[in-house]
């Protein structure tokens, strides 16, 4: 879609508000009202250091407004952002899953939602492929584990256009940012929402039941809802490696409300659930869904893998240090002194010593 000039826009002055829709190699897309701008980073910002997200609200200063150039010169305060994807100013998280096809994968679901909780983001469920469902049991079970805790679920099908409107609904407020596994039907889902949207859609493999990845960049779309409102969905890759490898073993029970609820009564305040003495979610376990524990531990295992990667590589480095005189040194390894010594000496043979006229050196 090509967008049309707005002289408007060029009416409020030098310096303009927008936001980033997109960013490609070093080229950033900023939609000031219906105008998309081409921009590049200022030197100056550069030197901040400051990175820039699909999501930013930025100020731009057009460069060329015959060709839609521009560049950046300031990114606005966010609300929130997450590195992996890289998003800014996430109103909420649609965490899209599958009740068959690939099958449906409880702890999968549970990592996008404690990733959501994690970044201080509203989440809700999307079960979709309803139309393969096939067992109304499985669908009931679905929404009585996750209604308790709090979230909504909606069922969806787009091949049969099943809850389309109320997905349309969720999606027309802010920032939505769609994840779950690869094939779950993502892509498909906003084609139903508007047809001729084209994105590309792939089949599950039927050797190893996933899908395969279709979306190659972070792209903030806006998708026109037939109330009129515009839905900002951004469509992301990298949803499918998240790991727990940026947070305490400790704090991960904060990120699932009847674990941390129950945590309060244990023994120890570095108590991680899994079997420990005086462990007070363990003496109710029973209270807790299998799912959820079992993503709570898989969890667990990944912060305590990270953090003793992260110890390793410090013992690393600082067995490289030494201190002499008070002043930190670093360690050479016996074979490297050697090597060194050997072609200091190989150096010294090559020399070409020239005698003066009384014959000494």
């Amino acid at each position: 879609m090509r967008i049309r000039y707005h002289n408007d826009v060029f009416n409020k002055g030098g310096i303009l508000i927008g936001l980033v829709t997109k960013i490609f190699s070093d080229f950033y897309y900023v939609k000031v009202d219906n105008v998309l701008f081409e921009c590049k980073l200022r030197e100056l910002l550069k030197k901040t250091a400051v990175s820039v997200l699909v999501g930013d609200s930025v100020r731009i200063e057009p460069v060329d407004a015959t060709h839609f150039q521009g560049a950046v010169v300031e990114v606005l305060p966010r609300k929130n952002s997450i590195q992996r994807p890289a998003i800014a100013n996430i109103d909420k998280v649609v965490v899209v899953a599958a009740l068959k096809e690939p099958e449906f994968d409880y702890i999968q679901l549970n990592r996008y939602l404690t990733f959501a909780k994690l970044h201080d983001v509203n989440a809700v469920i999307c079960v979709n492929k309803d139309d393969l469902g096939g067992n109304d049991s499985a669908r009931e079970h679905i929404e009585k584990i996750y209604s308790s805790l709090g979230y909504e679920v909606i069922f969806t099908s787009a091949k049969e256009n099943i809850g389309i409107e109320r997905l349309e609904e969720v999606l027309s407020s802010g920032i939505c940012v769609l994840c779950g596994q690869s094939g779950v039907g993502k892509s498909s889902l906003l084609n139903a929402i508007l047809p001729g949207l084209n994105l590309k859609t792939k089949h599950v493999s039927s050797k190893t039941s996933r899908g395969t990845h279709t979306t190659r960049h972070t792209e903030l779309m806006e998708i026109p809802l037939q109330d009129g409102k515009t839905a900002r969905v951004a469509d992301t890759p990298g949803f499918s490696n998240l790991k727990f490898d940026s947070v305490l073993p400790d704090e991960v029970d904060m990120l699932f409300d009847e674990i941390f609820e129950l945590s309060k009564g244990c023994k120890f305040n570095d108590c991680l659930h899994l079997e420990e003495e005086g462990c007070n979610v363990i003496a109710h376990i029973d209270e807790i869904l299998p799912y959820r524990y079992e993503s709570y531990c898989a969890f667990v295992e990944e912060a305590l893998d990270a953090k003793e990667a992260l110890s390793s590589m410090s013992l690393k480095t600082e067995a490289k240090i030494k201190v002499s005189g008070g002043k930190k040194l670093a360690k050479i390894s016996s074979r490297k002194r050697e090597d060194s010594r050997k072609k200091s000496r190989q150096n010294l043979a090559n020399i070409d010593i020239e005698e003066d006229e009384d014959g000494e050196f």
